[in-house]
């Protein structure tokens, strides 16, 4: 059965970095495309970045570009994703979904997310 489990969010100050990391099993992870989506508080799901199963191609919603970095180590099955000059609008409970921006909507398997709170 496929998990995912998010952990590293909290809380920190605007301007200020962060680390989370995603656990996955029960699926073949090196060989599966993985995402980062996030839904900020009474708003719809946004897609933050993917990377492809290699690590060759990494992408990035245009509101994160240059500030946050998609990486994954397959012997260890993780994901993660370096925040960096986080703001107040990046707060946001945070997901790991297998797919990347055009098909991570064709999983079901959320974890329980991990929330990060910027305040300015």
């Amino acid at each position: 059965q496929v998990q995912l489990v998010e952990s590293g969010g909290g809380l920190v100050q605007s301007g200020g970095s962060l680390r989370l990391s995603c656990r996955a099993s029960g699926f073949t992870f090196s060989m599966s495309d993985m995402s980062w989506v996030r839904q900020p508080p009474g708003k719809g799901q946004e897609w933050v970045s993917d990377i492809s199963y290699g690590s060759i191609t990494t992408t990035y919603a245009d509101s994160v570009k240059g500030r946050f970095t998609i990486s994954r180590d397959n012997a260890k099955n993780m994901l993660y994703l370096d925040m960096d000059s986080l703001k107040a609008e990046d707060t946001a409970m945070y997901y790991c979904l297998r797919g990347r921006e055009s098909t991570w909507r064709d999983y079901r398997d959320w974890g329980p997310g991990t929330l990060v709170t910027v305040t300015e």
